[in-house]
């Protein structure tokens, strides 16, 4: 049986684990060994901070094209309304020729044409949604009539309209042009 001196020899021997100097990765996070987790972390960032870049340039690029395309897109259909216009008022042009081609001799003839044009582009104003405003017998109001005189009249109200001196249009529920009115005074 070994005795003490054996034992204390062998542990002699052998230096005890705290006293073994420990490798550069095995140091603690406050030492330089965390230098190397840093810089991972740093070059993981750096990647992340270049994609969003990235990111951020197409979607500046893809906006900048987007908005591009509708003002190109807008002006095409400014055109193309333009023209359908254009185009509605063609007939009307030719019955103006024709009416005004007709003989002045025969003012019957005369006045036909010019009635069928207007009622045309009345027609043509309606299917676009423009309407005229109705004026005569409604009370004033600022936001559809022009009030150009005021005159005294016994038979009609206070604020009512007398006469209409240029109709008033409306595009769906938008003022195109207020009617110019005569308006009762008491």
């Amino acid at each position: 049986m070994p005795d003490e001196r054996d034992m204390e020899r062998s542990e002699d021997a052998a230096p005890p684990e705290e006293t073994t100097p420990a490798s550069d990765d095995d140091q603690p996070a406050d030492g330089g060994g965390a230098a190397r987790p840093e810089a991972d972390d740093i070059a993981r960032l750096r990647r992340e901070c270049d994609e969003h870049r990235d990111r951020l340039v197409r979607t500046t690029a893809d906006f900048d094209n987007y908005r591009k395309r509708t003002d190109r897109e807008r002006r095409e259909l400014a055109e193309h309304a333009a023209m359908d216009l254009l185009q509605d008022l063609l007939p009307l042009v030719d019955d103006f020729e024709r009416a005004l081609a007709a003989d002045v001799q025969k003012g019957d003839a005369y006045r036909r044409g010019v009635e069928i044009i207007h009622k045309q582009l009345l027609e043509l104003m309606a299917k676009r949604g423009v309407k005229p405003i109705e004026a005569v017998g409604s009370d004033f109001d600022p936001n559809l009539h022009q009030a150009v005189t005021h005159e005294p009249s016994p038979t009609h109200r206070d604020g009512e309209v007398i006469e209409e001196l240029r109709r008033g249009y409306t595009l769906r529920d938008r003022l195109l042009r207020a009617s110019m009115v005569k308006v009762a005074k008491a």
